[in-house]
């Protein structure tokens, strides 16, 4: 249990290391990504309200009329294409030497731009870069926009209103260049990305398994030496117990014993009685913890255990006014391989419990039933009842619900301790399920020998 426990710790802590890095890596890796996919863009845009501007300011102190062409759109641009004329495709106006392209090619080579004119309607005039059919026929105006030829190709294009000599609006100019670089590099990050960050985590994940297990080597070697002090206070202290109940019992033979004296002395022999069984429970406690506690492993079948415990706490029931049944919901016995004492030990201290926890008149039922490959065991009570904050912590040692009522009766708060140990060390499970003055229910999971699922599928088949 103990190893269970430590390496359940463990990978909490490495899973909740690695989910909190995840995190901080995916957002720093979307923060790198915005700054730097933010700073191209914004380099391209400045880049080309260069262009834009550059030839916005030669072409609009030559118009004259609006929507016409003038000879400087031909010094600026030689390869300009009328809309309605037929021009062959000139995509990469820079592989052109600067003497034939006039000013737009020799400013800004090794980049490919495109040039449209459109009028104030919309309606293309002319386009330098694309034949005209390669663009989108609908022509938006926007002054920031982002647009597709044929090929998917992406463009960035600013539209930059012209006028005429006289101030009258003569169209736009529309220059866009193409973001081919930019998406190259938005799918490098992208990969990189989708990539590095699930290698990366997996890294600090096994990194965060090996650094959890360095953390908790000093706990583990704490808890150990805790558990042996544990073990061996309790072995050395039923020696002198075992005197003192020794001398005290020599007292009791003595003849002429006075009457105050005698019962100093049995009160002396109650707690020390008392004494000794709280320091068993540790003991036994400490080695199921440890798994150093010799076991007979054999075959025990629950349907005789139940049957010899209804038996056995029969008459205390009796007297203390309750209804003491069981109810078996299966056809076939159930076999479960296991130490029989400390099972009797689990079902006789949840039977106890029941009992003395349920006023007179009430009913306590124990319920065996299977369910797949488990056997279950149902202790329930129509007494007081837990409270749901004090259900979690029901089964920590010396933890009592009612302290002052379990001083009086005994009680230590080891023995649902001890059960869930015992239960766990079987392989199987407890649980409570719990109303405050309607009862309560302690469900045991016991994991059933193969034979014994062998022969309810068995009896399964001849029902059916």
């Amino acid at each position: 249990m103990q190893i269970r426990l430590f390496r359940k710790t463990r990978w909490q802590l490495a899973t909740w290391y690695a989910v909190v890095m995840a995190l901080i890596l995916s957002l720093c890796g979307f923060v790198v990504y915005k700054v730097i996919i933010d700073a191209y863009v914004a380099s391209i845009n400045r880049e080309l309200e260069s262009v834009a501007g550059t030839l916005h300011d030669v072409i609009e102190p030559n118009l004259k009329q609006p929507g016409l062409t003038e000879l400087v759109f031909q010094q600026v641009l030689p390869n300009i294409c009328l809309a309605e004329s037929s021009c062959p495709t000139q995509k990469i106006l820079s592989h052109s030497t600067p003497d034939e392209h006039g000013i737009f090619s020799s400013v800004y080579k090794d980049k490919q731009y495109y040039v449209r004119f459109v009028d104030g309607s919309g309606r293309l005039i002319a386009v330098a870069g694309f034949q005209a059919d390669e663009l989108p026929p609908t022509v938006q105006t926007q002054v920031w926009q982002v647009v597709k030829d044929l090929q998917g190709n992406r463009y960035s294009q600013k539209s930059l209103l012209l006028h005429t000599q006289d101030h009258r609006d003569w169209g736009y100019i529309q220059v866009g260049r193409n973001l081919n670089d930019l998406d190259s590099r938005i799918a490098a990050l992208k990969l990189i990305l989708a990539v590095g960050l699930p290698i990366t985590v997996l890294l600090v994940g096994g990194s965060s398994w090996l650094l959890a297990g360095l953390a908790m080597r000093p706990i583990d070697s704490s808890y150990k030496q805790m558990q042996q002090f544990t073990s061996d206070a309790s072995h050395e202290l039923r020696t002198p117990l075992a005197a003192i109940n020794a001398t005290v019992e020599t007292l009791f033979d003595m003849e002429y014993l006075p009457e105050e004296v005698q019962d100093i002395l049995s009160s002396i022999q109650r707690q020390n009685h008392r004494l000794a069984e709280l320091v068993q429970d540790m003991l036994l406690l400490s080695r199921l913890e440890q798994q150093m506690l010799a076991t007979q492993q054999i075959h025990c079948c629950l349907n005789i255990l139940i049957n010899d415990l209804i038996e056995e706490f029969s008459a205390l029931a009796a007297a203390a006014s309750l209804q003491l049944t069981s109810s078996v919901l299966c056809q076939e016995f159930l076999y479960v391989m296991g130490d029989e004492d400390q099972l009797l030990r689990v079902l006789s201290n949840l039977i106890a419990n029941a009992i003395q926890y349920t006023p007179a008149g009430g009913c306590v039922t124990v319920i065996l039933k299977r369910s797949n490959t488990d056997a279950v065991i149902e202790v329930k009570d129509t007494g007081i009842g837990i409270a749901s904050p004090e259900q979690k912590r029901i089964f920590e040692r010396f933890y009592r619900v009612n302290s002052d009522r379990s001083r009086r009766t005994g009680g230590s708060g080891l023995g649902l301790a001890i059960a869930q140990a015992i239960v766990q060390a079987h392989g199987g499970s407890i649980q409570l399920q719990s109303q405050v003055g309607k009862g309560s229910n302690f469900i045991v999971y016991l994991p059933l020998t193969d034979e014994a699922i062998a022969s309810v599928i068995l009896s399964e088949l001849d029902l059916g």
